[in-house]
């Protein structure tokens, strides 16, 4: 935040402080301190939500708007774990199915929620959610 701050990074200070903001508000409502998972969760949260709104002004032809939110989303990943390559992923999937021993779409919940704690923002859970239902189905 200091980096951006004295480097007048004018939009970069406003996206952390936004995510600070998100976290502080989380931890008043919940009464907790949150761990990294907690603040990796709320961040993940926040890209999600740039990526619908950025979808959403592209929609209602607010080109500017949409590339403002996907700035944003660029600057809050730079604060979420390294991504899983697609090979990483895979194997994961493979072994989760493998060690749960699931073998229909019944399971499912059960697989994802392993996985899930496994590739924690490291992995965009509907493009896993896809990849399992296949392999399952």
């Amino acid at each position: 935040m200091k980096a951006a701050l004295k480097g007048g990074e004018k939009e970069r200070l406003v996206t952390i402080r936004m995510l600070l903001a998100a976290i502080q508000q989380k931890e008043i409502d919940e009464r907790i301190e949150l761990n990294d998972a907690q603040i990796i969760a709320v961040a993940e949260k926040l890209v999600k939500q740039r990526r619908e709104s950025a979808g959403l002004f592209r929609q209602g032809g607010r080109e500017e708007l949409a590339t403002q939110e996907e700035a944003e989303i660029l600057i809050l990943k730079a604060y979420l774990p390294k991504p899983m390559s697609d090979a990483e992923l895979a194997a994961l999937i493979d072994e989760v199915i493998r060690e749960s021993g699931a073998s229909s779409v019944k399971e499912m919940g059960q697989v994802m929620g392993q996985i899930k704690t496994r590739a924690q923002g490291r992995a965009d859970m509907a493009k896993v959610s896809q990849q399992v239902r296949s392999r399952l189905g």
